[in-house]
Formats: C-alpha cells, structure tokens, sequence
C-alpha cells in the first residue's frame, strides 16, 4: 500500500507542476494587455509601461511564473490588479459560497441516485426500470443550467417559494444560507444524479450476477435480503468513485450556475476576473480549483485501493 500510495503521490505532484504550466501559459497567451485594459484606451504609452512595471508585467515570462509558483506554495495568490487587494482574501470569502453549493449538490445527488439506481436494478426490464432510465437519459442529456432557468421560471417566478438570485450570507444563520442555495444545489445535482443512478444501476445489476450472490440466495435469503446485504454493499466501490469525481466536478464547473443564480461564488470571481482581464485572480483560481480536482482524485484512488486489494498488486 505504502509504494502504491508513493507512486499516486508523485503523480500527483507531476499533475500539479504539468497543470499550472498549462494554465500560466494558456492565460499569458490571451489577447489583451491588463495595464492598457485598466488605463483605457486613450492612456499615454509612459502610464501604460508604468503601470506594467507596478503590476509585475514587464518581467520575463519564465521569471513571472517561477514566482508565481513560489508564492503560491507560501499561500501568497497575490494582489488582484482590479482590486488591489490579496486574491487569497477574496478566494476564502468566495469558498464560503462554492465549497457548501457543491457539497449541498452532492448530497442531494446522492440522496437522489441511490434510491433511484437500486429500485431500477431490483426491477431489471420491468416498466420502473424503463421509467428511471428515461428519466436518468433525459437528466444527462439536459445541460444544468436549462434546469438552473426552469427553477428559477417555476420556484422563484411562479410559485415564490425562493428568491431568483443572490446569497444572503451565513451571518443570516444557517437555514437562510442554505435556502439561497437550494435552487442551485438542484440545478448542479439533478445532472450528476442522473449519471450516478445509471453507474449504481449497472454496478448492482453486475454484483447480483455473480456466485456468491445465488450462494446467498441458495442459503435462504429472500432476492430483497440478498439485494441490501450483500449486493449493495459490493456494488458500491465504483459508485464512491464517482461520487468522489462528481464532488471535483461540482466545486469547479459551477461557473455557469453561480452566474445565473448571481451568486458570489469562485465561479463568478472567475467570469469577472476574464472580463476584466485580471490575470493574477484568473490563474490563482483556476489553479485552485485543479488542485482541488487532482487532490480528489488522489484520495479516490487510495480509498478504492484500500478497499479493493487487487489494484495494489496491479502498480
């Protein structure tokens, strides 16, 4: 376990050294220069290459990465060129919003895709089979922001039961925060549940083939005591992995969701950073939410490691 966990360890490291790389040299190639962006477009030359100077951006590219890096392993974002104040500051107060709509969304993903995907195994071929699986092909079909606009249209509009937009904050108390952010939480979760009931579906419909499941029934035990005892319980190592994914996923993709429901999250600091070309928040974040990603994926993998031996033996 201790080589196979150094191995993702170093992966890990390569992924994260590979990663800013890409993000760095991906925004520095980006039409448009900050300093003209801020001054406007009548600006002198002289106040555009000093304000480049204060900013940091008449350096070479290789010197302003390697600091960049360097700073960031200090837990030093820097200071956002719009702002001027530090992006690590206006990461912590945007987390508070992103990092509980993703976990809220994947609770409720989960609570939705389980009942969903066993029902539609213990029922293989039969018309609540279908029914799940059309509706599990119609929430992976529809994007999450038509939904984000139809609970707006039906919840906020129409019935009036949530606002359309915006987070009163957690200083509100806890049920305030989290009615803001139930209509997104639906929005992003009604996609991915939809994936995780079809992976649990077939997960479980693969373990109730198997031997030791008609040795289970053989021994006496009914199809639904087989089912929760034994079925479940093996079908569940694929279906944590996608969990653990579908919680990267959620804490980085929404972007789109956080603009329609205006909600001051990573995602919206990211769409305003682009917009005004501040690069130093775009690449900090961004950077962020990757780390994020890679590191999710490292626990997934050494979880399923320690529950299924067979994938130590394969490294």
């Amino acid at each position: 376990m201790l080589r196979y966990s150094l191995k993702r360890l170093m992966s890990l490291i390569l992924s994260l050294a590979v990663a800013s790389l890409v993000i760095f040299l991906v925004i520095e190639v980006a039409p448009g220069d900050p300093a003209s962006f801020m001054l406007g477009i009548n600006a002198q030359p002289d106040t555009v290459a000093a304000l480049r100077t204060e900013l940091g951006l008449d350096v070479p590219k290789t010197q302003r990465y390697l600091t960049w890096v360097s700073n960031m392993l200090n837990g030093d974002f820097g200071t956002s060129y719009t702002y001027r104040t530090s992006v690590a500051t206006m990461i912590a107060d945007r987390m508070w919003v992103s990092l509980p709509l993703a976990l809220y969304a994947l609770v409720l993903s989960t609570l939705i895709a389980f009942p969903a995907g066993i029902y539609a195994a213990a029922r293989r071929g039969k018309a609540g089979d279908m029914a799940v699986m059309g509706a599990t092909q119609l929430g992976v079909a529809v994007p999450n922001f038509w939904f984000a606009m139809m609970m707006v249209l039906v919840f906020a509009i129409n019935l009036r039961w949530f606002s359309a937009g915006g987070f009163v904050g957690w200083d509100k108390g806890l049920w305030a925060g989290l009615h803001s952010l139930t209509l997104p939480a639906i929005s992003l979760a009604l996609p991915q549940a939809a994936i995780l009931a079809r992976v649990m579906r077939s997960s479980l419909l693969d373990i109730l083939g198997e031997d030791f499941m008609r040795t289970a029934r053989a021994k006496g035990l009914s199809r639904r005591q087989a089912l929760w005892r034994h079925g479940v319980r093996n079908a569940m190592i694929p279906v944590l992995t996608i969990i653990g994914l579908q919680f990267s996923f959620l804490l980085a993709g929404s972007i789109i969701i956080e603009q329609v429901f205006y909600l001051p999250g990573l995602g919206r600091l990211v769409f305003q950073a682009i917009s005004s070309r501040d690069l130093i928040v775009v690449e900090s974040v961004v950077m962020l939410l990757v780390f994020a990603v890679i590191v999710v994926n490292f626990i997934v993998d050494l979880t399923y490691a320690a529950v299924d031996p067979r994938l130590r033996s394969r490294t």
